[in-house]
């Protein structure tokens, strides 16, 4: 096993976010990786913030690691040898059946002159390579150069081996808070990490630059219930807070018209209670697609009770309305100076941080550093990756139609930004350039945008040709094109697009039954069924169908089996199929078994290259020690990668169960059995959820070329 010890070598280096986006760049590549924290400054009974996030988002079974306060004691009374005993020990009680092992050093913030000292113990000890994470905080290159030197000079003394440094926060204010600008004069902060690292490589040649992190405000962003409980603020509207971040803060005490351009995607508005005037055009701004963060009322006061009927509609939207009674200049000061660091229960931040950090990171480096076991394992991070990635080299032109909601926009900004597909919307351009203008997205020079209303005549003579065996007539074939589901699906059938996503605003039944009927089944293919891919803290697995069919009969769910394991072969997961049930093997009786049994025998009979068994119960198709008993001589029981549910009734519930009571991400449903690729969102998508949508979609496209 390689172990690599983070010893941060400056104050507020931020060493929770690299070690968490060392991990994600790591994982992605397939790497088996493990984290440790063997001392904390927090005291015993609380909880650490990194540990606790370890906990939560990887259910690593991580034990309580030693207080710094125990640390010093040791220090002081047993010395250096004392202390590494002590960690040598809680070293036996971390997993080690990994390829690579993080470690957290201990902060200069909390340890002071000790850090140093207790780093290169532990790097030595644990006979773990190091690597420095420093933020320069006003240091130019060169003071940065020679303090990493005499850094490195004091590990190599102890004989560690220095694989090279991370530079965090580079470009940061010399106050890391939440930007707090009048409305007159909005402040910008602009980095310059490029020019900054420019000359490190020379500076530095003994100790390589394996990444350089710049500073993003919006990486601490809080969200506004984070605000309300930090501050005890009470709260008159909730509208979306536990979702809304906070970008920057707005305080207000000039006019309406010379405070507009503040309005912007993120904003908290910080105004006296009596200025019904601010609220009325926060609230016009939300209606308009703003997504402001909310309205902070000050100095105790409540608006006039008719305002706030007026703004209802911008509530319901989502904006928030909260009071304090200290006064506009106290409360934005201390918004601003909130505690940053990453909230234990914030997944989303703490993804978006991993993400960011893992893209400034150098993969590469840190492998030719280290020998990993060639069985790489498709992990969550590394199903996602490869996922980009292909899509990617895909190079597919993806149809949205809700080419104006406001998050599709945004998610087809980003696959231009990143190369993932290109995107095609359905929208009236004058409205997307609204919308974008309001959310503050730079629309991609090469964003297609096509107003529906300049090509629906041209889809109809198609239409009814597809449709005129089921009585369509050209009169219903233009009634049906004004639903811009229906008119994406049959650019889809005219071969102008690769695929179609759609959902986010449409119920699965828009986006499902135009495909359907324009676009069809392909050859050889009973039913269209579907499958989510379940990111598990340590693997991706699929299951199907947890979403179309509610009750198949057994020639159905051998479709579906046949269908799903080649979709998971296509996303690079190995497929070992469990058909599920209520018994396993030979243990129970029944028409529902027997239908699962029926279906295994002709999933074997039609395709026999697929590792398929069934009836199999969940616990005995998931969990080795399970399988051991009830299935021992099994091929799938306990390894299972594609898990078949008997009905929609059990997959659906199934699903939704591990989504939310495990806090597993899920992608999907991904729509398979179509001769060209259809995907449908759920409602409440969130963005990265229509990227990987989109992304899934030009993966499909490509197999459908193919075949």
């Amino acid at each position: 096993m390689n172990r690599i010890l983070l010893a941060p070598v400056s104050r507020r280096a931020g060493i929770t976010s690299v070690l968490l986006g060392v991990y994600h760049a790591l994982e992605r590549t397939g790497a088996r990786v493990g984290l440790m924290k063997p001392i904390s400054p927090v005291e015993d009974g609380n909880e650490d913030r990194t540990i606790a996030i370890v906990r939560q988002m990887f259910s690593l079974d991580h034990p309580d690691p030693i207080s710094l306060a125990e640390a010093h004691r040791l220090l002081d009374d047993d010395g250096e040898d004392g202390l590494m005993e002590r960690v040598i020990g809680f070293q036996q009680g971390v997993d080690d059946n990994v390829d690579i092992q993080l470690i957290e050093g201990v902060a200069p913030d909390n340890a002071g002159d000790y850090a140093g000292l207790v780093n290169a113990a532990l790097a030595k000890n644990l006979g773990a390579q190091a690597i420095f994470v420093v933020a320069p905080a006003g240091e130019t290159p060169q003071q940065l150069a020679r303090h990493l030197g005499l850094v490195a000079r004091a590990f190599e003394k102890r004989h560690v081996s220095i694989m090279g440094c991370i530079l965090n926060k580079v470009g940061a204010p010399e106050v890391e808070r939440l930007q707090v600008a009048s409305a007159h004069h909005p402040q910008t902060l602009q980095m310059h990490c490029d020019d900054y690292v420019e000359s490190l490589p020379s500076l530095v040649p003994e100790t390589p630059l394996i990444g350089c992190i710049p500073w993003q405000t919006k990486l601490i962003a809080p969200r506004v219930a984070d605000v309300v409980a930090s501050l005890s603020l009470d709260v008159f509207e909730a509208g979306h807070m536990q979702h809304r971040r906070v970008k920057h803060i707005l305080m207000v005490a000039r006019t309406v018209p010379n405070m507009l351009h503040g309005l912007e995607p993120g904003a908290l508005v910080i105004v006296p209670g009596d200025r019904e005037d601010i609220l009325l055009a926060s609230a016009l701004a939300e209606r308009n697609g703003s997504d402001l963060a909310g309205v902070l009322l000050t100095g105790g006061l409540q608006p006039d009770e008719g305002v706030r009927k007026l703004c209802a509609a911008a509530f319901d939207s989502g904006l928030a309305l909260l009071s304090t009674p200290w006064n506009t200049y106290t409360t934005a000061n201390k918004v601003a100076r909130m505690d940053m660091g990453l909230p234990v229960n914030d997944r989303e931040r703490i993804r978006h941080t991993m993400e960011s950090v893992a893209s400034h990171v150098d993969t590469s480096l840190l492998l030719d550093n280290i020998c990993v076991s060639p069985e790489m394992h498709l992990s969550p991070a590394a199903f996602r990756y490869r996922l980009v990635q292909q899509a990617k080299a895909a190079g597919k032109k993806i149809v949205l139609p809700e080419g104006d909601e406001p998050r599709t926009l945004e998610a087809a900004c980003i696959c231009h930004e990143k190369g993932i597909a290109k995107c095609v919307l359905l929208a009236k351009e004058a409205r997307v350039q609204r919308l974008a203008e309001a959310r503050k997205l730079t629309l991609p020079v090469d964003l297609e945008i096509i107003d529906p209303e300049s090509i629906r005549d041209r889809y109809i003579s198609p239409m009814v040709a597809l449709r005129r065996h089921k009585g369509l007539t050209p009169q219903m074939a233009e009634a049906q094109l004004e639903d811009n589901v229906v008119l994406g699906t049959m650019m889809l059938a005219a071969d102008e697009v690769d695929g179609l996503v759609s959902g986010a605003v449409h119920t699965t039944a828009n986006t499902v039954r135009p495909a359907l009927q324009l676009i069809k089944t392909a050859p050889g293919v009973r039913l269209v069924s579907s499958v989510f891919f379940m990111c598990l803290p340590d693997q991706v697995v699929v299951y199907g169908d947890c979403a179309i069919n509610p009750d198949p009969d057994a020639p159905a769910l051998a479709d579906i089996a046949i269908q799903s394991a080649d979709s998971a072969k296509l996303f690079g997961i190995e497929p070992r199929v469990a058909m599920l049930s209520y018994s396993t093997g030979d243990s129970g009786k029944g028409a529902d078994v027997e239908k699962v049994r029926e279906a295994t025998r002709l999933v074997r009979e039609q395709r026999p290259d697929i590792v398929v068994d069934g009836p199999l119960q969940y616990d005995a198709a998931a969990n080795l020690d399970v399988a051991r008993t009830k299935a021992p001589h099994s091929q799938v029981a306990g390894r299972a990668t594609v898990f078949i549910f008997p009905d929609l009734n059990t997959g659906n519930t199934t699903y939704k169960a591990v989504q939310r009571s495990a806090g597993v991400i899920s992608i999907g449903p991904m729509l398979q059995g179509l001769k060209k690729p259809v995907n449908d969102l759920s409602r409440g998508a969130l963005v990265d959820d229509i990227v990987y949508t989109i992304a899934i979609t030009a993966l499909q496209a490509t197999q459908k070329a193919a075949d």
